[in-house]
């Protein structure tokens, strides 16, 4: 798969979530083992989608003169982590989220802006 794939499918992840956070109650109990198994298993392809656009993005910002500094990249390959784990758990405030959503856009659309100049 192509950075610019992964870079959409990334971003479509990330809206997922966030829809994912707004339009769902708090889990009753998060410490349950059942709860857990369901977390894991759902956020496993997540989690390698998003190791897999780091890899793709730092080797890109790397190799070319490009607009996003690979500080971006490791901050935005984080964030989308955080968005990963507190769309189950809502262990943080609505703006917080947002927040991290915005910011994850911001710098997956500067990669997608500079592939389309290459």
């Amino acid at each position: 798969m192509s950075l610019k794939e992964t870079t959409i499918k990334c971003k479509q992840m990330i809206d997922d979530l966030h829809e994912q956070f707004v339009k769902t109650e708090d889990p009753a109990d998060t410490k349950s083992l059942e709860f857990f198994h369901k977390v894991k298993s759902e956020t496993a392809p997540m989690f390698e989608l998003t190791s897999q656009w780091l890899e793709e993005a730092e080797e890109f910002v790397k190799s070319r003169g490009v607009s996003v500094h690979p500080n971006q990249v490791k901050s935005t390959h984080e964030n989308m982590e955080m968005l990963i784990l507190h769309s189950y758990y809502h262990d943080v405030e609505r703006k917080r989220f947002k927040e991290l959503h915005q910011s994850s856009h911001y710098v997956l659309d500067m990669v997608l802006n500079d592939l389309e100049k290459q």
